[in-house]
Formats: structure tokens, sequence, C-alpha cells
């Protein structure tokens, strides 16, 4: 860790033990009107904690981002001192450099090493595809390469949590067949106790009660960009860079809500939807800290065990369960370990922050807690980018979309649990 990014982590922790201090100045004899200041004054540090959270999250990407820049390009031939060799005739081009050239100047405009090179960025689209829609202008696709569909995971990741597979369970295939799923919960059943010389139970109790789920593929589009062919021809912009951003904004963005609040009906059955009730809270508008806990405690000790099990809400949620405390006076909202990067924490569980969550509100179900390794994602191959050259040329531009195949179900309804808020 950089020695900027562990002082911002300890600032952070300085916010925090701050903003609890300010909060435990609020009594029972305290009046109604200071007690609102001091909220507002508390609101105002966690939002500075949030900032600070926000640009530690991002110095932790551009690190990592450079790392993977120094670190070079393994392909390319190394001499003794260890430094790649460039600049070379012999060397062959980057996929990064000929996917430009191409979406610049047009498949026609590659060699036939470049071309080589952009139809092996992709080994999973069949060979007579991949030869069509790079040689034939007004086919117009081209697929990305591998390293660039991770870009563009990560990104999606980046815009909620149903698409990282560290909190989820993600399943890829290579096809996207219907795809059966078969399930088993045989949690009721015990062994017994047997007398001597007795016949085992065979009365049909014991059999073992198979379900199925099923996982489809469908298919979610990033819309259609259009970008002007002044922009590619004068400027020297990365093009990876540009549709990593805003591929993985939108599909982001739409992966995580159908992932989250689907029907299961011609789209995924999103988590929350999926999940079985664990608590209905007495109001319809304010969280309690004694239901929190009933929630945590609804969902049985064997999937809270799973190193995937935690909690998800929006963050307005979040700010109401900050100030939440149980009945020894503790908060249940407790801070990482800033010299670790430990995340934080609610009843010793790590959270997600998920926009696509409601909040407290009328029948709402704004929190929901279990093990998320229950909830499967399968994802079909990577994603496909394609370039629309004719469409625009009228107005000297080109379009450009993403598409990728996907679906979402939870194996087992008892592994999550939500809260609902009171209806009326």
């Amino acid at each position: 860790m950089s020695v900027q990014l562990k002082e911002l982590r300890e600032q952070q922790a300085r916010i925090a033990t701050n903003a609890r201090a300010k909060f435990d100045e609020i009594k029972d004899d305290t009046p109604a009107e200071r007690a609102s200041e001091i909220e507002r004054e508390f609101d105002a540090m966690m939002a500075d904690y949030d900032k600070l959270g926000a640009k530690i999250e991002r110095m932790s990407k551009l690190e990592e981002a450079e790392e993977r820049a120094n670190a070079g390009d393994p392909r390319r031939p190394r001499g003794d001192d260890g430094e790649a060799r460039g600049g070379g005739g012999d060397t062959p081009p980057e996929y990064d450099e000929v996917f430009g050239k191409a979406v610049r100047f047009g498949a026609a405009s590659l060699t036939s090493e470049e071309r080589s090179v952009l139809l092996s960025g992709r080994t999973d689209v069949p060979e007579e595809v991949r030869a069509q829609s790079t040689a034939t202008e007004s086919a117009g696709g081209y697929t990305v390469p591998e390293g660039f569909s991770g870009e563009i995971d990560k990104a999606m990741a980046a815009w909620g949590p149903m698409w990282d597979a560290t909190i989820v369970r993600e399943l890829n295939t290579s096809t996207g067949n219907h795809l059966p799923w078969p399930t088993v919960d045989d949690t009721s059943q015990t062994g017994e106790a047997k007398a001597e010389n007795a016949a085992a139970t065979d009365d049909g109790s014991g059999d073992v009660v198979f379900g199925e789920k099923s996982f489809d593929a469908y298919v979610y589009d990033t819309k259609i960009v259009r970008i002007p062919f002044e922009l590619l021809q004068d400027s020297a912009f990365d093009m990876e860079a540009l549709l990593n951003d805003l591929f993985g904004e939108r599909l982001g963005r739409r992966a995580n809500t159908v992932l989250t609040t689907g029907t299961g009906t011609n789209q995924p059955h999103g988590i929350v939807t999926a999940s079985s009730l664990g608590k209905t809270a007495a109001s319809g508008t304010a969280l309690d800290s004694d239901e929190i806990i009933d929630l945590f405690h609804s969902v049985d000790p064997a999937y809270r065990g799973s190193p995937k099990c935690r909690w998800q809400f929006n963050d307005t949620t979040l700010a109401a369960i900050r100030k939440l405390k149980d009945g020894q006076g503790n908060y249940l909202w407790q801070m990482g370990d800033v010299r670790t990067g430990e995340p934080d924490r609610l009843l010793a569980k790590p959270y997600s922050v998920n926009q696509a969550m409601a909040s407290p509100g009328l029948s709402a179900k704004p929190i929901i807690f279990g093990d998320h390794s229950r909830y499967i994602v399968r994802k079909v191959r990577g994603f496909t980018v394609m370039t629309l050259r004719e469409r625009y040329a009228e107005n000297f531009q080109i379009g450009m979309i993403g598409f990728k195949r996907f679906d979402g179900d939870l194996l087992n309804t008892a592994a999550v649990k939500h809260m609902a808020m009171a209806a009326a």
C-alpha cells in the first residue's frame, strides 16, 4: 500500500472516530433542536468519510492499473536485462493497436498479419463468423479480446455488486443453451436412533426431494454509441479505455438492476425478489436495531458461516444504519481495519452498497442478508462489440454497440433473506 493511500485510510478512520463521538453527544435529555443539529454535523462528517472512501477506491484501482502497465507485455521478446524489446521488425503488432486502426480506418486497412492478430484476440468465436465480421466492412463487427472483456467486467462490477464474482457465484458457459440446475434441500431431515434388531424406517419420510432451477441467456446491449470520424482521425485517445468506460457503465447499471430486483419472467430472477422473508419491520419508514439483529439470526448459522455471507442495502439505508445501536449501546456499524484495508462491517459481516435496492418505505425490502454464493450469475462467453459503419456514414460517424448474454437466480431461498417494511 502506498504512503498516500495509507494516509487517506488513517484520515478516514479519524473522521469515523470523531463522527461517532459527535453522535454520542445526543442523550435522552438533549433538546430536539440540538439533537437535529448534531445529526446534521454527523451526516456531514460521514459524507466526508464516503468521499474519502471513493477516493481511496479510485487510487487503489489506479495503483493496480499502474502495476499492470509496469509489468510489461509477456508476449514481447525479452532481452537479458529483462526489458521488453520494441521497435524490431519481427515484433508482431499489439491487439489494441490493431483494434484502434480497424475502428478508425476500417477492416480493409489491415494487413494480413493485423487481421490474424484481430481474429486471434477471441478464440471462442467461430472462424467463419470472425472472418466475415472483419473482412467485410458492411458486416461491420469486431469482437473484443479476452483482456478487454475482463476490463469491461471490472467496470460493470464497479457499478453494482451483483456482477462481482467475489460477491456472487459466477458460472461461465461457452453456449447460451437452456441450462437446468438440480437443487436439493435436505435440512429438515435428521438421522434416527435405531433399536437393536429393529428395522430402519422405510415409510418414504426419509426420501430426498429434488428441485430444479433453470438458467437462460438473456441478451442486453449498451445502446448505440456514435463516434464522429473527426474524433477518430484527429485524436490519439485510448479507444479501449473509452469503450470500457461507456459500455461498462451502461451494462453495469442495467445488469445490477435486473440481478437485484428482476422478476424472473423474461429476465433474471433478482436476489431481492428471490430471497425469502426474514423479518417484518414494525414501522413502514424507520429501521430498528433489534429488527436488524433478528434478520441476522433468521439466516441459518450454516449459511452465516460462508465466506460470501454479507449484507446488501443502498446508501440511504446505510446512512440510517450508521446511527443505530444495540441494547448495550454498541453501534451495529463498525469500521474496518484501515491498516489492512479490511472493509467496514455490520454485526461483524461485510456489506455491499447496492443502489438498485429500495430505500426504507412502506412495503419496501431495503435490506438483504445471507450467503451470496448461493446466487448464480450465468455469463455466456465474453462481450461482443460491433462497429456500424454504413448506418451513420452520411453523418461522418461510426456507431458502436456492445452485447452481453447472462441470467441469474438464487438456488436456495433460505440462504438469503430480506427485511420487509410494514405496509402501513
